[in-house]
């Protein structure tokens, strides 16, 4: 069966939940129950991530330019996500660290420099080496905060974006 056409492949976060080691959060909890509009926040975050094939499309299928303008478009959603926080709410930190790992991502593309965005489409050349390295770092921290935000707010997540979150160790 193509997954592509699927439109039923949810992760559920209970299942998100076993996959995490290491995070420490206790879900829905006696100390600390999340207000429904910073609920509201966690689930427009996750649902515009579910969107945004530059996080987890096969990073060969993915056209570095556009990839670069998608990540600016998830960086200023963010950004203004981020400003209806508080910074003691508990999104705060994972959206300020997905926020990060866009800067980070965009930091190690040379976009002023169209020769490099050029050869970053030229498998085998190093700026495509570039690229691939910076998507897979941005990818691996963002499968970490999507797995704490819908842990801590028990949001489903679709496959495609859930394919991103850290399989549980054995």
């Amino acid at each position: 069966m193509d997954r592509n056409f699927d439109l039923g492949m949810i992760m559920k976060f209970s299942e998100i939940r076993e996959r995490i080691t290491g995070i420490n959060c206790s879900v829905f909890g006696i100390s600390w129950n999340p207000s429904e509009a910073e609920c509201n926040i966690a689930k427009r975050i996750i649902r515009f991530l579910e969107d945004r094939r530059v996080l987890y499309s096969p990073s060969e299928m993915e056209v570095p330019n556009h990839c670069v303008q998608s990540i600016i478009e998830i960086r200023k959603f963010l950004t203004t996500e981020l400003q209806s926080l508080s910074n003691k709410s508990k999104l705060y930190d994972p959206v300020k660290a997905m926020r990060i790992s866009c800067r980070k991502f965009l930091d190690k593309m040379n976009i002023e420099d169209n020769r490099f965005m050029d050869n970053a489409r030229s498998w085998g050349h190093w700026a495509s080496w570039t690229f691939a390295s910076a998507l897979g770092e941005l990818r691996g921290n963002f499968g970490i905060m999507v797995a704490q935000i819908a842990t801590l707010y028990g949001i489903d997540v679709e496959d495609d974006l859930a394919s991103i979150i850290p399989e549980k160790d054995n």
